[in-house]
């Protein structure tokens, strides 16, 4: 009678080439992350830059501009739209610099520090923006929007500094 091994495939991750699947995240996973961060980041900045150049998107900030004391002058200089435009061509701007890590960590940098900066100005919002807490629901109650909207800018804050970090190490690293 052959023999049976008792051990599992739970017990042993899948190999390929002798490495099992932890030797190949250990290896590459961090490369894979944070390619993956870059990327994510410049995809959101193309696809919201994008919607700005449109009607949808133009009226969907005045509320939170309008009742900015950071912003709301600038509906004295531009037209909610030509706004809009700026803050597009603001946002694609910053998705190109941090796509293009690929060239040069500075670039990244430079767009890692304006994406943080984006996200400071849209995170004062929850405090100016009415409707954001829902207090008769008491606290930590926020409104699905614009409060839970708002408040995933966090997260989009500590990736853009994490962006602009680790373009600053990788750019001390290349001139060491």
């Amino acid at each position: 009678m052959p023999h049976v091994s008792t051990r599992t495939a739970a017990a042993h991750p899948i190999t390929q080439g002798g490495a099992t699947i932890f030797d190949m995240a250990d290896r590459h996973g961090r490369t894979i992350a944070t390619a993956g961060m870059y990327a994510s980041l410049a995809l959101i900045y193309v696809w919201f830059g994008g919607m700005k150049f449109t009607a949808y998107e133009a009226e969907g900030l005045t509320g939170l501009v309008g009742n900015s004391p950071l912003l709301s002058w600038v509906y004295s200089l531009f037209s909610v739209r030509a706004f809009s435009g700026l803050l597009g061509v603001l946002e694609l701007s910053i998705g190109a610099l941090i796509a293009a890590r690929l060239v040069s960590p500075v670039y990244s940098i430079v767009g890692g520090a304006l994406s943080a900066g984006l996200f400071v100005t849209t995170l004062s919002f929850m405090a100016t923006t009415p409707g954001v807490f829902l207090p008769d629901l008491g606290f930590p109650a926020i409104s699905v929007a614009p409060g839970q909207f708002l408040l995933k800018d966090i997260g989009l804050f500590a990736l853009s500094v994490w962006i602009a970090v680790d373009s600053f190490a990788a750019l001390r690293s290349t001139r060491a």
